[in-house]
């Protein structure tokens, strides 16, 4: 019942806003007036504004505030967004932004340095949130002019630019110097550079409208975005296959039948690899510390069963160096240009018993002390596709003569065991940006591990190599693209080599739209963005974009 309410509901709310793609030319006109999205089902909506929390509702970061560059993960361009240009020092130690000129807020003040020097000081007031942890690189932010911003650091960084230009979203000090901790603060009349304002809240929608101070020209085409809230996938998708939404980041079952086929014209869907999904093996553990041993739990792997049958066919099986493919394509070497992940068992059978492990009369190996390969492979309870991939792996390594259970857990469980090195293996994902390297420092540096019983921010599997930080240092300490491309190369080879992790598939974004009332998406073939309407800022960009139909 409660469904069924929440539909009728969601109806009503789409109809007014002119979103359920009448037939007059007035419907029409309204429809192509009016964006209506979902990102995702989050229930009720909580007021929060802001976009230093991490609960900050869709369209704060992105539609209202605004980033100093565009990083396009797609393709690895930056474009100047509220900095017209940038530019590092020689040695990496500082990084000057010049900003672009006649910005106004959306109450038609001007946006000056002070408000850049203003925000980058309240990250640094306010720890909690400093979510980049920015402020462990920079020593010092000034403003010699009203267009000027200079940010210097206490060591030579060139990826920080992501995190400072490209994941910082402005703030107006007029508004924010009084507020106290910006984390703590829902800001309920947000005032930002963005192409949108807002025009009103409830639980069950966001309704944002077009900023008639917004420094682009003739942007946005798209007049109102409305954000109607959801409980569940079964609603949304409903919904998107009636018409009624024009953009959605769902996971969508059997997405040809159920939505491409009800309107081919119009609806559309694109996937793109946003991350690689891992197995995780504790190496801080035998016998995962042996690389016969990963090199024969990789070999045993079904991964096309994985992307076809845990993943709904949505996930494509990882590259064996970790690339996100084809995105970062130009990084990948050309050792391993035709390299790809291979199911064998007789493989991986002679790499154990080369190792000296033995297979005793229940089938199972074990090493020289006697100790079976007996683990768990731990995963969140109801993160179905996840759960399916791991039952999947437990199957093929028992295959092999290993004792493999699939524990599932509730999310914190799950994640404080990774953290704190209280597990034997898990499926997890990893962090990205706009080159490898991002992947590679979350996953491989020394600096994001610690020893067992202490929180590892994210080398939950306790990697830690003098040559693998050697090269990410080599990354960080340059801006010369073929330096860093060099550096990246040579992590691929630890990667392969030596598999401290080990890739499964990629993970998609989740990213369906409707040509219907708007053209001018992101696809395959023109992938200016990273299309899902969650991620920011490209949420703006795709926006940005879009022009209604004719």
């Amino acid at each position: 019942m409660s469904l069924v309410t929440g539909l009728l509901l969601c109806m009503l709310l789409l109809a007014a806003c002119g979103g359920s793609g009448g037939t007059t030319t007035a419907s029409n006109g309204a429809a192509n007036s009016v964006l209506t999205i979902v990102t995702s089902p989050k229930g009720d909506f909580t007021e929060n504004f802001s976009p230093f929390s991490p609960t900050a509702l869709d369209g704060a970061k992105g539609m209202m505030y605004e980033t100093l560059l565009y990083f396009n993960q797609e393709d690895g361009s930056v474009k100047p967004w509220l900095a017209a240009s940038y530019k590092f020092a020689d040695d990496a130690t500082s990084v000057t932004f010049n900003l672009r000129q006649n910005v106004k807020w959306s109450d038609g003040k001007p946006f000056t340095s002070a408000d850049v020097v203003f925000t980058l000081n309240e990250l640094k007031q306010y720890p909690a949130a400093d979510t980049s942890s920015l402020w462990k690189v920079i020593k010092d932010v000034q403003a010699p002019d009203a267009n000027t911003v200079v940010v210097t650091f206490n060591r030579p960084d060139s990826p920080i630019l992501w995190y400072l230009a490209g994941q910082t979203y402005i703030v107006p000090k007029e508004h924010w110097a009084s507020v106290g901790d910006p984390t703590k603060y829902t800001n309920s009349q947000p005032v930002g550079t963005g192409p949108f304002t807002l025009k009103a809240f409830t639980p069950q929608l966001v309704d944002l409208v077009k900023n008639p101070n917004y420094w682009q020209p003739g942007k946005p085409a798209v007049q109102e975005l409305k954000y109607p809230s959801f409980n569940s996938n079964t609603g949304a998708e409903l919904l998107l296959s009636r018409n009624q939404l024009d953009w959605t980041g769902l996971f969508t079952p059997d997405i040809q039948k159920t939505y491409v086929s009800r309107d081919q014209a119009h609806n559309h869907y694109w996937f793109p690899s946003a991350n690689v999904i891992m197995l995780y093996l504790n190496l801080a553990k035998p016998p995962f510390n042996q690389l016969a041993v990963r090199q024969a739990i990789s070999a045993a792997l079904d991964r096309e069963q994985m992307y076809k049958v845990g993943e709904s066919g949505y996930e494509p099986v990882a590259h064996p160096t970790a690339l996100v493919l084809p995105a970062n394509k130009q990084f990948l070497s050309t050792d391993y240009t035709d390299l790809a992940f291979k199911m064998d068992t007789a493989k991986a059978t002679q790499l154990l018993e080369s190792a000296g492990f033995k297979k005793g009369s229940d089938g199972i190996y074990a090493d020289s002390s006697g100790k079976k390969l007996s683990f768990n492979i731990n995963v969140v309870t109801g993160w179905t596709d996840w759960v399916t991939d791991c039952q999947i792996m437990a199957s093929n390594l028992k295959a092999i003569g290993m004792n493999v259970s699939v524990s599932s857990l509730s999310y914190n469980s799950y994640i404080n065991a990774l953290q704190m090195g209280s597990y034997d293996a898990a499926i997890s994902w990893t962090n990205t940006g706009p080159s490898p390297y991002f992947l590679y420092y979350s996953t491989l540096s020394s600096k994001n591990t610690a020893a067992v019983g202490q929180l590892a921010p994210s080398n939950w599997e306790r990697w830690n190599d003098a040559t693998t930080d050697k090269l990410l240092d080599q990354y960080e300490k340059t801006t010369d693209t073929n330096a860093q491309t060099q550096a990246i190369s040579g992590i691929e080879k630890i990667m392969v080599e030596q598999m401290p992790v080990i890739p499964l598939v990629y993970g998609a974004t989740w990213y369906e739209y409707s040509s219907l009332h708007f053209t001018g998406w992101p696809d395959k073939d023109n992938p200016y963005a990273v299309p899902s309407p969650y991620t920011a800022p490209d949420c703006e960009v795709v926006v940005l974009n879009l022009k209604p139909a004719a």
